[in-house]
């Protein structure tokens, strides 16, 4: 007969196997043991569910040993991979789908493995959520794998398991897991970008994500799904679903044929086969985030992949004009991010914007010729004044206002400057009375050199038509040729020159930086020093003080530093 357990000698403190003397190879030899009998006990169970429909009972024991808490915290990787065996062999043997005219009973039983599916599902979908990452994915891959098992073998289950089943709980699973960026790469890598059915629809559950949905909700529908799309999304999966989408970064032609498919049951759905459908769920996505409420940050980053990754995917590209509009209002940095976009629909879609120009014009400041972007907006400034129908007042007034920014921008800002200057009087000849007027009136002159002259341009007009730029001169740019910097010095100096060169390449002067025009003078060595430049030999002892410190002889000197006097150094 047994004894009775002594619960006080049970709550003392376990010692672990190392105080009590094992060794680590025995240690390691239990560990394994009780693995292999682990192993042997699960396969034992799904041997028996294959075997005969009355061990159907083993499937929640299965679903059981998974996860102990059911949170997928800790989940047991082998009964996940076991279940989703079973559950593969028993939807393709259609032992979930319910046979016509079936009896009460037969009901019962598809009723209770469509429930247990259901629940194993969850399983995966907790994994997925908050586990580690090999264990996220992992359950990424079996429930991959069971979704298209469903789509292909449940009848009605090919577009329902997609677009309002399995595979919308598992994205949003993978956008809101925690330290999931290897979980999401592999979901890019291995399912979205090689095939054509799973990009398709995810394109479809982004577009829920924030939006209502364009299905009818079925009875597996998760009833809190209206509540997640009308929540406000956070910036982090907005973000993330940015990254998701761009992607999908090569659309196809109108020729392109779909051949790719990660179910086989999506070869036989029109839409999947229809580029024009493909197209229109991305615009779907792409709109359904460009309407949230965007941080700034992640406009600008929109702003920048708009030409190449966002434009190309929209059958009505004008959709995009309020986005574009709105973010061309706000000025500065995202205001420059936003030309591009914004003058395509002009050019192209016959976007009517007349504010186009002047806000232009107001994007020229000092803060522009120190921005990161200045490259950028030089590219697109040259595409937008290369238009000889512009007006002279126009083209004049840019002129006029880039030559004034001159005046205060650093070196590498005025190298583009002038060669742009150059190159707008070559396209727009009405405005080179702006280089060099003669006055005929001998009176007028002999007054001018006297007393001078006011600028007519008026600096602070907002409408480029009305500055009177096209009445004023380029002294500016006269100004800049006594530069302190050679370079800018030169290259001022065409302006006063015979406009004997057809234009100038642009892009060979927008990458200047301090850095670069610094390793010209020095890092080369081609160039010989002309003149020796004058330096200060004697370093001064003191500059604040008026007393020279006790090692250097503590001798008085002459009180009333300049620099003393003009600032307060207590």
């Amino acid at each position: 007969m047994p004894s009775i357990i002594d619960k006080s000698a049970t709550s003392k403190k376990r010692k672990s196997s190392k105080e009590s003397g094992v060794p680590s190879s025995k240690r390691r030899a239990v560990a394994e043991n009780a693995s292999a009998e682990t192993m042997a006990r699960i396969q034992q169970l799904e041997d028996q569910i294959s075997e005969s429909r009355k061990h159907y009972n083993n499937i929640a024991t299965l679903i059981s040993m998974l996860s102990e808490d059911g949170s997928g915290a800790n989940p047991d990787l082998a009964v996940a991979v076991s279940l989703c065996r079973v559950f593969s062999r028993l939807i393709a043997g259609g032992n979930l789908t319910e046979p016509e005219r079936a009896a009460e009973n037969e009901k019962i039983v598809v009723q209770w493995l469509r429930e247990r599916c259901r629940e194993y599902q969850r399983l995966l979908e907790s994994i997925v959520r908050g586990s580690d990452a090999s264990s996220q994915i992992t359950a990424l891959t079996l429930a991959m794998r069971l979704l298209n098992e469903r789509a292909t073998h449940i009848p009605g289950d090919d577009t329902q398991a997609w677009t309002s089943g399995l595979f919308r709980n598992v994205f949003e699973a993978v956008i809101e897991a925690r330290d999931g960026q290897a979980l999401r790469s592999e979901f890019l890598e291995k399912f979205l970008k090689p095939y054509d059915d799973v990009a398709y629809y995810t394109f479809m559950q982004v577009g829920c994500v924030f939006a209502e949905a364009d299905f009818t909700p079925s009875s597996g529908t998760n009833a809190s799904h209206s509540e997640y799309a009308s929540t406000a999304r956070s910036t982090e999966i907005l973000e993330t679903l940015v990254t998701i989408l761009s992607t999908c970064d090569t659309v196809p032609t109108p020729e392109h044929k779909y051949t790719n498919f990660y179910s086989k049951a999506s070869k036989q759905n029109k839409k999947l086969l229809s580029v024009n459908s493909h197209k229109k769920r991305a615009q779907d996505a792409w709109l359904s985030i460009l309407r949230n409420n965007l941080s700034q940050p992640l406009r600008k980053t929109l702003l920048r992949i708009m030409v190449h990754h966002i434009e190309p995917w929209f059958n009505r590209p004008e959709l995009l004009m309020d986005f574009l509009t709105d973010s061309y209002n706000v000025g500065g940095a995202t205001s420059l991010l936003a030309l591009s976009g914004l003058f395509y629909l002009i050019q192209e879609k016959n976007l009517d914007y007349p504010q186009f120009y002047p806000k232009l014009y107001s994007l020229l400041d000092a803060d522009l010729l120190h921005s990161k972007h200045r490259s950028r907006f030089f590219r697109l400034l040259n595409t937008f004044l290369a238009s000889t129908h512009l007006p002279a007042t126009l083209v004049a007034s840019f002129i006029k206002r880039l030559s004034r920014l001159a005046l205060n921008a650093p070196p590498p800002a005025i190298v583009a400057i002038v060669p742009f200057i150059y190159n707008l009087f070559k396209d727009h000849p009405t405005c080179t009375f702006m280089l060099h007027r003669v006055i005929r009136d001998k009176e007028l002159q002999a007054e001018l050199e006297a007393e001078g002259m006011d600028d007519p341009f008026d600096p602070e007009e907002s409408d480029p038509d009305q500055t009177g730029a096209i009445e004023s001169s380029l002294w500016e740019i006269e100004s800049l040729q006594s530069h302190y910097h050679p370079n800018v010095a030169s290259i001022a100096r065409i302006i006063s020159e015979q406009f004997t060169k057809h234009s100038y390449n642009l892009e060979d002067f927008l990458d200047y930086t301090y850095q670069g025009m610094l390793q010209a003078e020095l890092g080369t060595g081609e160039k010989p020093l002309k003149k020796v430049p004058v330096v200060e030999y004697q370093i001064p002892k003191r500059i604040f003080t008026d007393r020279l410190l006790e090692e250097d002889g503590g001798v008085d000197t002459a009180p009333g530093n300049l620099l003393r006097n003009l600032w307060d150094f207590s």
